[in-house]
This record gives structure tokens, C-alpha cells and sequence, in this order.
């Protein structure tokens, strides 16, 4: 397969929101392609009609586009293989599994359901399967059932002595006896296609090389094999992707659910996290850089990928390990950059209040590791929350309720005289007040932050506050401040 092109394909059920498991599958999909100069398809695998959702396609398609991986060939774009959505291919699969009809690997198979579910009912074993029963059904007798229209599946006929073997490039050599496989259903009743047969069928004629997906698929891949086998076919690279887990309130773990969190792509966006950094973080769920090295852009992680640092072993989701990830995101911006992706949730909290967003997002910048924590830390700006003087009070700058009036009082009286309001100039003026009156800068300038917030924590001093405010706001809140400590 060494003198082949790579071709990987990213096959998702448009089913509902994209699962952080999935987007690690399409990453590694796209990763193993793009490092080894080859393409990546994506395929939509409509299959099971039951479950498709409504603008699930949507998502998927926004989805990649936000996480910056981009196809070759899709359904939106076409491509040499199409078409590209299963349900268009429903034609194809039908003659693939005749030919195995023909050529002793499969059969039909007549059971209703009322059978089976009394099988499944009356059997002692859960995971008891069909028991074979038109395995060897004469062939008059399968000639009379059609005849009459009955129903019918075609399943697959595995070995029922014997042992499958196959490689995995991440799990190694693995050999399952085949007295455990069942035997599979190709083609259903309504004459779609299973996602097991499918997934054989499309990517042989995708000329897919190299399979990724979960673990959880290992046990499924003798099945798949036996197809190839049967057709002849050439079997496929496969990369099964250790499980990611999430940390469960008693320390201990389990597979990743809602209940451990957001765990779709979209609610972790709407939570705030910037889609370069999940990128990274996720890239980093089951495979580890030769370098140990953390930070990659996209175009940075497809130079350092390689199948060989892909790990057996489960990864573990860590929230704050990805909210530290976002927050170096952030900080490396430039503050234009955070400016404009900040943009919604300053409004949200500013409404279309005329502050200047730059000085905003500059006092924001190095504080922030999730978008969403923004509204809150400045909502003060657009309304100041009624607070009690007793936050006046602050030990570490020496101020009491005592002399907490004069000393504001001396700062607005130093700020009105200003004749020009900006940065340098309050700076300057509150700097010389503390001079002027003989104390630290911080005992000078706590009273003024806290008439002009409200609050104790806030990002930016008491300097950057009244320059975003504005004169005119700045004072009549310091004014009101002056008001409550005399009262």
C-alpha cells in the first residue's frame, strides 16, 4: 500500500451535534492524510434514516469548516468517487451482497421480528445472537419464500470454526476466535445497507487506505475483514483511537458523557472556547509529540503528526486543562485580534454603549481563559451594581470608612481640574495626588476604583476604569461614592 496515495475519510451520521470523539476522529483522520501528503474525504453516512436529525448535515459541514479542516472531496464538492452521501449510493450495495449470495459468504435470511424478539426473550444469555436459522435453508424453500414476497435481510455467513486475525497500527497484532461473530446483517428489510456493510463497500471503492476510528470498533474490524477477504479485496491500514474519558465527582472515571460536561464541539464554542485551542487540546487526547511540546497551530500539528505517537492507553478530558489551553490562545492574540472575537459578549454586556473596545479588550486580555466569563467581569461599565461602602474599606492600602472621604474627595477634586481625559493624564494626576497627600498609590487610588466600579475585583486599576468611563460618567460616579461614604 506504500506506493499508494493516503487517503483517509471522516464518515459521520448526521445524527445531532458533533461528539468531542468524533472531531478527534476527524482531526486524526485529516492529520494522518495532510503528514503523509495524502487526501481526506468526507462521506456522510446516512444510512439509518431512524436517527438522522434535521440540520445535522448542517452542523457537520460548520462544524469542520470552524475547526479548519478541509475536505477533498464531499458532498459539496464533489470529487472523482462520488457520490458522497450513502443514501445517494443505495443502488451499489444491493449487487455487492448478491455476490456473496452467489459465492457461499452470505444468505437470506426470512426471521420476523416476533422470532427474534422471542429468541432474545427465551435465551438465558443477553448477548445471545440469531441462532443461524436460514443459514442453510434449502434453496427451493428460499426460492418459494421470495416467490410470495416475504420479507427479508441478507446477513453475512462468518466461519463458525477457526480464529480471524488482523494488525492495528496502534493496538498491535489481535486475533479473535470466530465462534464470537455473529452473523451480521448487509443488507436490511427496507434494503438500505448496515453500517458495518457500508463502510466495506465505500471505502474499497473510495480507494481508502487507511481506516481511523474508535476502539470501541476493534471487535467489529474480523468482520470487516472477512468481507474483504471474501471480495479478494486489499485491506486497509486501520488506526483504532484509545477512548476519551471524563473525570466523574468521585475521582474516578468513566467514558466521556454530558453529564462530565459539554462534550459537542458547538457547546464547547457557546461555552467560549476558541476552536484553534480545542483543536489543539483534542490532538493531544491519545497522541503525544515527540517533544513533549503542547502549543500547535492546525498547519503546525499535520508537520509534527505520526501514527506512532497515537497511544493504546484511554485519554483523560480535562476542562481546565482546556481552559488554560484557551487562555494561552487568548493571551497570544494580538489585542485587535481578541477585540474582534470579544466583540459579541461586549455587546451583550455594553449594549450599544460607546466604549472604546480596544482599551476594553486591553485590560480584559490577560485575564480571560473562556469568552463567556467577559459579560460579568464588565458589565459594571454599563451599569454600576449597587454595592456598600464598607468595600471602601481595604487593609493592604491602609483605607478606612474614616478616611476614606477625604481622600476621595482630594481625587475628585484633582480630576476635575484636569483639562485633558485620557490614560496618561489620570495616571499622572492620581500618582501626583498620592505624592501631594504623602501615601502609597494604591491608598490614593482604592476609593476611586471603588466609586467608579462598584466592586473590589475588576480588570484594570482604578487609572483604566475612569479612561473608559469617560469624564462625565467617571465623576458623577465618584461624586456618588463621595455621597454614600458621608452618609
Amino acid at each position: 500500500m506504500s506506493d499508494k496515495v493516503v487517503r483517509t475519510r471522516f464518515a459521520p451520521s448526521p445524527t445531532g451535534f458533533m461528539h468531542v470523539g468524533n472531531l478527534r476522529t476527524a482531526l486524526y483522520e485529516y492529520l494522518v492524510a495532510r503528514s503523509l501528503g495524502g487526501k481526506f474525504i468526507l462521506r456522510i453516512e446516512d444510512t439509518d434514516q431512524e436517527r438522522k436529525v434535521e440540520g445535522a448535515v448542517d452542523i457537520i459541514y460548520n462544524t469542520m469548516k470552524q475547526a479548519g479542516l478541509i475536505h477533498d472531496e464531499g458532498p459539496d464538492i464533489g470529487g472523482d468517487f462520488g457520490p458522497y452521501v450513502q443514501s445517494e449510493r443505495k443502488d451499489m450495495y444491493l449487487p455487492y451482497a448478491e455476490q456473496l449470495i452467489r459465492e457461499g459468504h452470505a444468505y437470506r435470511c426470512f426471521c420476523t421480528k416476533e422470532r427474534l424478539d422471542g429468541l432474545r426473550a427465551n435465551s438465558d444469555d443477553p448477548g445471545a445472537g440469531y441462532d443461524r436459522h436460514c443459514r442453510d435453508l434449502p434453496q427451493e424453500e428460499t426460492d418459494r419464500l421470495m416467490a410470495e414476497g416475504t420479507p427479508y435481510v441478507i446477513r453475512q455467513k462468518m466461519p463458525l470454526e477457526g480464529s480471524t486475525t488482523f494488525e492495528d497500527a496502534v493496538y498491535g497484532t489481535i486475533t479473535v476466535d470466530n465462534a464470537e461473530l455473529q452473523d451480521q446483517i448487509l443488507i436490511k428489510a427496507d434494503g438500505f445497507p448496515t453500517y458495518n456493510f457500508a463502510n466495506v463497500i465505500d471505502d474499497h471503492t473510495m480507494n481508502i487506505t487507511h481506516v481511523v476510528r474508535g476502539s470501541e470498533y476493534l471487535s467489529s474490524t474480523p468482520k470487516y475483514n472477512l468481507l474483504y477477504e471474501a471480495f479478494g479485496w486489499e485491506i486497509p491500514t486501520y488506526i483504532h483511537l484509545p477512548l476519551i474519558m471524563g473525570k466523574n465527582d468521585d475521582g474516578t472515571i468513566s467514558k466521556l458523557s454530558k453529564r462530565h460536561g459539554a462534550t459537542s464541539f458547538e457547546d464547547l464554542v457557546e461555552q467560549g472556547f476558541l476552536p484553534e485551542a480545542i483543536i489543539n487540546y483534542i490532538a493531544l487526547l491519545g497522541w503525544a509529540p515527540k517533544d513533549n511540546r503542547e502549543m500547535f497551530t492546525l498547519s503546525e500539528l499535520c508537520e509534527n503528526f505520526s501514527i506512532d505517537g497515537i497511544s493504546k492507553s484511554p485519554a483523560v478530558f480535562d476542562y481546565d486543562k482546556l481552559e488554560w489551553f484557551n487562555g494561552e490562545y487568548i493571551k497570544a492574540m494580538s489585542t485587535e485580534q481578541f477585540a474582534k472575537v470579544a466583540e459579541p459578549y461586549f455587546r451583550k454586556a455594553l449594549g450599544d454603549k460607546p466604549f472604546d473596545h480596544i482599551k476594553i479588550a486591553s485590560i480584559l486580555q490577560q485575564r480571560t481563559t473562556k469568552l463567556t466569563d467577559i459579560p460579568e467581569k464588565i458589565a459594571f461599565f454599563a451599569k454600576q451594581p449597587e454595592y456598600d461602602k464598607e468595600l471602601f474599606v481595604n487593609k493592604k492600602s491602609k483605607t478606612t470608612l474614616e478616611n476614606s472621604p477625604a481622600l476621595l474627595e482630594a481625587g475628585i477634586n484633582a480630576l476635575e481640574a484636569l483639562t485633558v481625559w485620557d490614560h496618561d493624564s489620570i495616571h499622572d494626576c492620581l500618582i501626583g495626588l498620592a505624592q501631594e497627600l504623602g501615601v502609597k498609590n494604591g491608598t490614593a487610588m482604592w476609593g476611586v476604583r471603588i466609586a467608579a466600579s462598584g466592586m473590589t475585583v475588576t480588570p484594570g486599576g482604578a487609572v483604566e476604569i475612569l479612561d473608559i468611563l469617560g469624564r462625565e460618567e467617571a465623576l458623577k460616579r465618584l461624586h456618588a461614592g463621595l455621597e454614600k461614604l458621608k452618609n
